[in-house]
């Protein structure tokens, strides 16, 4: 990350149980008296990482850090069970909400980015007034023609080389079909040496993609045997399903967004999630700031999306 806060460690943390058998890991940090503001990562399946904290000022804000269903900290591991039927966006969205009464907190800023811009979405439309701002980034809502691009050519593309790599367990470059579908088979076999080399195959096309130049670290980290299969698992089953989602439900219902302030922060090179949907968002709610990042890609740790992403969180510290 290379601007933002000083680097910060947590005050308190702590499992949530949240039901169906699952604990959700939740962290505090910043100042106890400050705004309060939720996290909520990418993937989803992707985990919240200390990083992130120094998008916000610790002097200013009560900063909320969590592990959704399944990954990160949180249990049971989607590397260890393949039963995923309790984890879905809207119990994602009633976590979110258990989380923000068991922490004393009446409303609070959402900030979300890819994946995690989805799920603020849908947080902040089933419940406007839990929010006092949206910071959204690279906007993902999980619309077919989204999901097509990345998984089924378009991105391919412009990433020949990576994309007959994430090709490979499907057979190669003369795979024709739905790559989410028949990934859909390999990262759910029981066996190992099958669901194995899919999860490090679809994480690592992920983390070849979505900085503008290729940050070889970040592929590495994405290649973790454990979490690349959590990784892949939750991704994968999120979007065979569509998210829950009605086709294009997300930005459908931006008008109940209507009274929320809203920064949209979008790389213009952005393979992950192109820059069509946050301009079909900017048009769906037309309150909120559109900040186009023109030497960008998709990863908030690039320069001018981090330095978007910090003034806006300043604008709302209030």
């Amino acid at each position: 990350m290379r601007a933002g806060y000083p680097p910060i460690e947590p005050y308190a943390s702590g499992l949530l149980d949240v039901g169906d058998g699952q604990q959700i890991y939740w962290e505090e940090c910043g100042s106890p008296a400050g705004k309060p503001v939720v996290f909520l990562h990418g993937g989803p399946g992707g985990g919240s990482n200390p990083g992130v904290r120094r998008l916000f000022d610790p002097a200013r804000y009560r900063i909320v850090l969590l592990d959704q269903r399944g990954c990160g900290r949180s249990r049971p591991h989607a590397s260890e069970t393949g039963d995923l039927s309790t984890n879905t966006t809207w119990h994602l969205v009633a976590d979110l909400e258990r989380l923000r009464e068991a922490r004393g907190i009446e409303r609070w800023q959402v900030f979300g980015g890819s994946w995690g811009s989805a799920l603020a979405l849908a947080y902040a439309e089933s419940h406007p007034e839990r929010v006092t701002e949206l910071v959204l980034r690279g906007i993902f809502t999980l619309r077919r023609s989204e999901l097509d691009f990345y998984y089924n050519g378009g991105a391919g593309q412009l990433f020949p080389d990576r994309y007959e790599t994430f090709l490979g367990p499907l057979g190669g470059r003369d795979f024709r079909g739905d790559a989410i579908a028949a990934y859909h088979d390999l990262l759910f076999d029981p066996d190992p040496a099958v669901h194995g080399p899919a999860a490090v195959a679809w994480s690592t096309w992920e983390a070849a993609t979505i900085t503008l130049l290729p940050d070889e670290e970040l592929i590495a980290s994405f290649a973790e045997p454990s979490y690349a299969l959590a990784f892949a698992r939750i991704e994968n089953h999120y979007f065979v399903h569509g998210g829950w989602f009605a086709e294009g439900q997300l930005i459908a219902d931006a008008g109940r967004l209507r009274d929320i302030p809203g920064v949209i922060v979008q790389g213009r090179y952005d393979v992950a999630t192109p820059a069509v949907t946050a301009w079909d968002l900017h048009w769906a709610w037309p309150t909120a700031e559109f900040c186009l990042i023109d030497d960008a890609g998709h990863a908030y740790s690039e320069r001018g999306i981090t330095a978007a992403l910090v003034a806006a969180t300043d604008r709302f510290a209030g």
